[in-house]
């Protein structure tokens, strides 16, 4: 019998999930395929999303490899390019990119490219202040490129920092800030992220950029949103630990009573969050089991001492339907994001995909 560890992608809540956002949005969706499609596998949700508007991804390596396998879709590169190579390669493979600091915007100017030869998303920093144009240099950015003559379409975006938030005065202001920098300027406008599809009518513009909402995570409330990854394995084994005696590594947890253990065949080196505190909920057939004792990297204990029923070959959900990955997250002191794009090492499969 081979380990019972397995990762399971619902395909079917993958399309709900983009329909759901497409609807709340109104207008054209990109999927955000990043970091290995959260860890949902980018090719595989790529191909059983092939009425999305459009893809989304980090860097240009990201877009390569999708292009390399045949997907022809538009494909927006969020981080925009680092060298004029990669630009050229833009060019050739139909990226679309953002530019959003001065060294890309002049890379642009300097390189040889055929006219209208790059569709631009402009970015501004509304607030976040991590990566975009200020305010007073976005329309003098925006009249470069023009003159370059080397774009065929300017596409003008920011990024929320706290739409997650969703009474948040500060996006609000970042809204505010955008519609100021871009009063006038011509072209399609970008703002919403998946909680700004969620929580923000007034960031509903042409396009939405869907990372996290699309796989059913990490945003409160998650309104129809259906989790796509579940992450399973097994009981293996069981024993009796007496009271007073210690479970796992470095002795965390110590039984106040006689505690039936259960041993999972999960770990961290299978995506499971090292730092999950005891009482982290483990579903265990259609029971809840307490997490007990420190996670180890190929296994994790449960307290079954309640659930008399269960034993070996007892199904455990880890994160899924029944446990949700933003729950097992917070327990850990980190987010659902992280869980996800974690997953790794334990066999992948598909259900649903065409």
């Amino acid at each position: 019998m081979s380990r019972p560890a397995r990762i399971t992608i619902d395909v079917e809540a993958l399309r709900h999930n983009i329909r759901v956002l497409r609807g709340h949005h109104g207008g054209r969706v990109l999927a955000v395929l990043k970091a290995n499609a959260y860890g949902h596998g980018a090719l595989a949700c790529a191909q059983s999303l092939a009425d999305a508007d459009g893809f989304a991804v980090a860097f240009g390596d990201e877009a390569k490899a999708l292009r390399a396998t045949g997907v022809h879709a538009p494909l927006l590169v969020l981080e925009g390019v680092f060298s004029v190579a990669e630009l050229r390669t833009a060019s050739l493979e139909s990226w679309w990119v953002v530019v959003h600091h001065e060294e890309q915007l002049a890379m642009i100017e300097r390189c040889p490219l055929p006219a209208a030869a790059l569709n631009v998303w402009l970015k501004l920093d509304s607030g976040m202040h991590r990566c975009g144009f200020d305010p007073q240099a976005f329309r003098a950015a925006h009249a470069r490129l023009m003159r370059s003559g080397k774009v065929s379409s300017i596409t003008l975006m920011s990024h929320f920092a706290r739409a997650d938030e969703c009474d948040s005065e500060f996006t609000h202001e970042q809204i505010a800030s955008f519609d100021r920098a871009t009063a006038g300027l011509p072209g399609p406008r970008s703002l919403a992220n998946s909680a700004g599809v969620l929580c923000w009518p007034a960031a509903r513009r042409d396009w939405a950029r869907c990372g996290i909402g699309l796989y059913g995570a990490g945003i409160r409330p998650h309104g129809d949103l259906r989790p796509a990854m579940r992450a399973t394995s097994e009981i293996v084994a069981t024993r009796d630990v007496a009271a007073g005696e210690s479970v796992g590594y470095g002795g965390r947890f110590v039984a106040t009573r006689s505690t039936r253990v259960g041993l999972v065949a999960f770990g961290y080196g299978d995506g499971y969050p090292r730092s999950a505190a005891d009482g982290t909920p483990v579903a265990a057939g259609a029971q809840t089991a307490p997490l007990i004792g420190r996670v180890s990297m190929d296994m994790l204990t449960v307290d079954l001492t309640d659930l008399p029923s269960a034993g070996v070959g007892t199904e455990v959900e880890l994160w899924g339907r029944k446990v949700a990955v933003d729950d097992i997250a917070a327990r850990a002191g980190t987010i659902g994001y992280e869980v996800l794009c974690n997953a790794k090492r334990a066999p992948m499969r598909y259900i649903g995909a065409p």
